[in-house]
């Protein structure tokens, strides 16, 4: 078995690819978008991700392109309605210790891409419409018409895969939302003070600023039962945002909801879990967040992708390979405790930044006092 299809040049598809490739994989990666999907805010590469990034030979590139911190002495500073601190997030409780990376996405994915780029076919504008398994191959049906046999497919195209949905079924049956949607969108630089972080909270709202050096993203969240919309349609996505916030003045949320509003594009989506029993059938396996998406709060999305692609590239050259279920068994096997102690603690990192009520917004402060890290 040499040839595999990965969907989605995703941080996990990157990763994926790269760690077959690097075992002798013939390997191609379609992507639905029309080039690399660079944009969304800075992540962590934390833990054994960082072991990972040096075998890969990537770790000093990630370390010299990190989001340096500036001195911000918390991860965030929460602020009234004046924009008064009132409260303050340690560091401590958004990392899992001093080494942790944190670095912007567009720099991880050049970082990736430029790894494998001279030895893995791109294809772009292009999806996974439809997938047939057979004992000796798996044919994949494109949206551009296009069929074509592969020996392993990879799904590493989100939240939203479009693998897991045409091989497991809908996507409602793994994915369990958490009661909160989140945007992000591109301020003008400089919008904060340099390196800062600001997060100004009512009950089931949040909205903030931080400042990254190079640049000043803006964040709105809302709690809100599950809604129905078409994640592909930004006018959809920024009615929504703008709905959640309306009648709301304080501190500078209507600077925000005018850069949502003007915004050539931004991000939006449900924060949300996949949860699956199983993350293959047959000649078809999901990795990174089609498999077991942690949610945003977890801050541990892009390390698990990065160990999750590790796992199954040693699983798939592991003695027994040869028969798909083993080594899909093997890596499930070596990667699903990660998944799930990084899925645990999401609930409690939302009630912290978005919390529900006026009285548990007064506990979260209470809690997080003003003071030194």
């Amino acid at each position: 078995m040499s040839s595999v299809l990965v969907s989605g040049a995703s941080i996990a598809g990157l990763c994926a690819a790269a760690q077959l490739a690097d075992r002798g994989f013939t390997v191609t990666v379609v992507e639905r978008a029309p080039a690399l999907r660079r944009t969304g805010s800075p992540i962590d590469v934390r833990g054994e991700a960082l072991n990972i990034a040096r075998e890969m030979g990537i770790l000093d590139q990630i370390y010299a392109r990190r989001v340096v911190n500036s001195g911000r002495e918390h991860f965030t500073t929460f602020v009234d309605h004046n924009g008064d601190p009132v409260a303050a997030l340690p560091n401590s409780e958004a990392s899992d210790s001093d080494e942790d990376i944190e670095i912007a996405r567009d720099s991880l994915i050049d970082i990736l891409h430029g790894l494998i780029a001279d030895r893995v076919t791109f294809v772009y504008d292009e999806s996974v419409v439809g997938v047939t398994e057979s004992p000796d191959a798996v044919t994949v049906v494109f949206a551009s018409g296009k069929v074509k046999p592969f020996d392993i497919v990879i799904g590493a195209d989100g939240i939203h895969s479009s693998v897991r949905r045409a091989v497991f079924g809908p996507e409602l049956n793994f994915r369990r939302h958490l009661g909160v949607y989140f945007s992000i969108v591109e301020l003008p630089l400089g919008t904060s003070a340099h390196g800062e972080s600001f997060t100004y909270n009512v009950p089931g709202l949040l909205a903030g600023i931080t400042d990254f050096g190079s640049r000043t993203l803006g964040f709105l969240a809302f709690r809100s039962p599950e809604i129905e919309y078409d994640y592909h349609d930004l006018n959809a996505q920024k009615q929504l945002i703008l709905d959640a916030f309306e009648g709301e003045h304080g501190w500078r949320v209507q600077e925000l909801t005018d850069a949502v509003r003007n915004a050539p594009d931004l991000y939006f989506d449900s924060v949300s879990q996949v949860r699956m029993t199983t993350w293959s059938h047959e000649r078809v396996v999901l990795v990174g967040d089609a498999a077991h998406a942690a949610a945003l709060f977890s801050g541990r999305g892009t390390s698990l992708a990065m160990m999750g692609a590790r796992a199954l590239g040693e699983a798939l050259v592991a003695p027994g390979a040869a028969e798909l279920s083993s080594a899909y068994a093997a890596y499930e096997a070596a990667h699903r405790g990660h998944v799930l102690r990084a899925q645990e603690g999401v609930p409690e990192a939302r009630d912290i930044m978005v919390p529900d009520t006026a009285s548990a917004l007064a506990e979260r402060n209470l809690r997080f006092p003003l003071r030194a890290a």
